[in-house]
C-alpha cells in the first residue's frame, strides 16, 4: 500500500470530478442490482487462505464489469481490485481507480443484510471520489473531494459528540481473526459505557461514522479498496482519520481510525493503549 502524503489534499480538475462521480455512480446502481438479486441463494464461495476472506462468483464479475466501464472511460487510469490485482503501473500513476465489489463477501453468502460495494479515485493526497452502494438499506452514498458528501442525494453534514457513553464504536476483524488487544479495547469501549460492534464490512463500518450512526471505527489492519470510498465519505462529512500514531493521513500506510471530532482522542486512547 502506498503511503499518502499528510499536505492538503491537492486541486483536482473538475471535469473529472465530475466525471468520475458520474460513472462511480452507476457502477454502483449496478452492484446493487447484481447484489440484492443474488445474496443468500446458493453462492459458493471459494475460501483463500483466510476463514474471513472468501471470494465469490459474483465478486469476479462485479470487479470484472467495473474494470471494462472504468478502462472505456477513463483509459490511462489503471485499475485495483481485490479479486485481480493492480494494472500495469498503478503503483505510480496520477491517479488510479481502487474496487471491491463485495465488503463483507461471508455476510452476503449467508445472506445477512450487511455487506458493499465500494469504489474510489485515489491520488497522492486520498480519495478524490468515493461511492459506497449499500444494497440492503437501498442506499448509494457518494462523496467527492471539496464537494461534500451525500446519501441517495441528500448532504450530509457529521454532527460532532461530545464523548463516548451511549456511543457504538466499530471495528473488524482482521484476516487471521482477533487483532492484538482486541479485547482490552472492547473492555475499554465498555468501561467508558460505550459499545464496540463488530459487523463484517470495513466499508460500512467507516459509513457509519460519516453517517453519525456510530462515534468511531477503528481498523487494525485494512486493505486499501475495502476502505478508500467509505474514507472519502467520512473526510467530506467531517470527520478525522488518523492513523495509529494520532497522525492525520487519510489513508494510514497499515491502520486507521475514523472519528467525530470530538471523541477521536478517547477512542485513540483505548487503541494505544490496548496494543501496548
Amino acid at each position: 500500500m502506498t503511503l499518502l502524503s499528510s499536505r492538503p489534499p491537492q486541486p483536482v480538475e473538475p471535469g473529472l470530478l465530475s466525471r468520475a462521480l458520474e460513472v462511480a455512480g452507476r457502477l454502483a446502481n449496478d452492484a446493487t442490482d447484481v447484489i440484492t438479486a443474488t445474496a443468500g441463494r446458493g453462492a459458493q464461495p471459494d475460501p483463500r487462505d483466510s476463514p474471513f476472506d472468501w471470494v465469490t462468483d459474483t465478486d469476479r464479475i462485479l470487479e470484472r464489469h467495473t474494470r471494462r466501464v472504468l478502462t472505456a472511460e477513463f483509459p490511462g487510469i489503471p485499475v485495483v481490485g481485490g479479486e485481480f490485482g493492480a494494472d500495469h503501473g498503478a503503483d505510480v500513476a496520477e491517479y488510479r481507480w481502487v474496487v471491491d465489489p463485495v465488503d463483507g463477501t461471508a455476510n452476503y453468502v449467508a445472506g445477512v443484510p450487511w455487506c458493499a460495494y465500494s469504489l474510489a479515485l485515489i491520488d497522492a493526497s486520498g480519495p478524490v471520489v468515493g461511492v459506497v452502494a449499500d444494497p440492503y438499506r437501498a442506499q448509494i452514498y457518494a462523496a467527492a473531494r471539496g464537494r461534500g458528501a451525500r446519501a441517495n442525494g441528500k448532504p450530509i453534514t457529521l454532527a460532532d459528540r461530545r464523548g463516548t457513553a451511549g456511543a457504538i464504536v466499530c471495528t473488524e476483524l482482521t484476516r487471521k481473526g482477533v487483532w492484538p488487544g482486541m479485547g482490552q479495547f472492547i473492555e475499554r469501549a465498555a468501561a467508558a459505557h460505550a459499545g464496540v460492534r463488530v459487523l463484517g464490512s470495513a466499508a460500512l463500518a467507516i459509513a457509519q461514522v460519516a453517517l453519525g450512526h456510530a462515534a468511531a471505527a477503528v481498523l487494525h489492519s485494512y486493505r486499501e479498496w475495502d476502505v478508500a470510498g467509505s474514507v472519502a465519505l467520512a473526510i467530506e462529512a467531517g470527520a478525522v482519520v488518523l492513523d495509529r500514531h494520532g497522525e492525520g493521513t487519510a489513508l494510514p500506510v497499515d491502520a486507521l481510525l475514523v472519528a467525530a471530532p470530538g471523541v477521536a482522542d478517547e477512542v485513540l486512547g483505548w487503541w494505544q493503549e490496548s496494543v501496548g
